[in-house]
């Protein structure tokens, strides 16, 4: 069973990693999907994920564009619904790390993570939810982080944001629950993707393993699964939540 099928779905930052194993899962279940990707060494990349994408049988497009700027955001939903017609799923997954001690932390670096974080958030969720109140329904699934939960030393700037998302998903749960639009968000733990690839190694890899209760890393498709569930009917009653997916880190 196709849990997607004819609806239209937005996944920001899905040239590589979490965000393309979403766009493929989301396509697998019948979804046309629009995506973006942000710079010209993602180009070859986003074009072969929208032909992955649209020899699943669904409609599939690529847009070079900055989630953290709001007038490209604008622009870039309004061309989704001209292309598409209307916007049911946004996932919310562009996002960027500057790790660094609080005392080197300079200014640029802590302003450059919200604004990519956080910032890309509100922008995207500000602008889809326009055809959504139209159709009173639509489903908003944000990536936030077991970082925003926990914290961690050295990432005070990517905690704060991924925390960021955390209250803001549940504050647009509140805003538009009584429209059938629901918001959530999931929080990935260690994931195995190009962005964690250093933490795969040697004795940095057993020290955040000894972390984990399941005793591995994560894959881009069990987190895809997570955002598959939210985004479609099988949680039609599942608002504002936060969904680790961790291996039992959080526990």
């Amino acid at each position: 069973m196709k849990l997607l099928e004819n609806k239209t779905a937005i996944v920001t930052g899905a040239a590589r990693g979490i965000g393309e194993g979403i766009a493929c899962k989301f396509a697998e279940h019948g979804a046309n999907v629009a995506f973006t990707y942000i710079s010209d060494s993602s180009a070859e990349k986003a074009h072969a994920l929208q032909l992955k994408l649209e020899a699943m049988g669904v409609k599939a497009k690529s847009w070079q564009t900055n989630a953290a700027d709001y007038a490209q955001s604008e622009s870039f939903v309004n061309d989704v619904v001209k292309e598409f017609g209307t916007v049911d799923i946004c996932v919310n997954n562009a996002g960027i790390s500057k790790d660094n001690l609080l005392l080197r932390l300079t200014p640029d670096q802590w302003e450059e993570v919200i604004r990519v974080n956080l910032n890309s958030v509100y922008n995207l969720t500000k602008q889809v939810i326009r055809p959504m109140l139209k159709a009173r329904s639509g489903s908003i699934v944000n990536v936030s982080s077991i970082i925003g939960i926990k914290g961690n030393a050295g990432q005070a700037s990517y905690a704060a944001s991924k925390a960021g998302i955390i209250g803001f998903t549940k504050s647009i749960a509140q805003e538009l629950g009584s429209r059938s639009i629901r918001c959530n968000a999931i929080a990935p733990g260690f994931i195995e993707t190009d962005m964690t690839q250093y933490l795969q190694e040697g004795e940095i890899s057993k020290s955040f393993l000894d972390k984990i209760p399941l005793g591995r890393f994560g894959t881009s498709e069990e987190t895809a699964n997570a955002a598959l569930f939210l985004a479609s009917d099988m949680s039609s009653y599942i608002t504002g939540q936060v969904l680790s997916i961790c291996g039992g880190m959080n526990t």
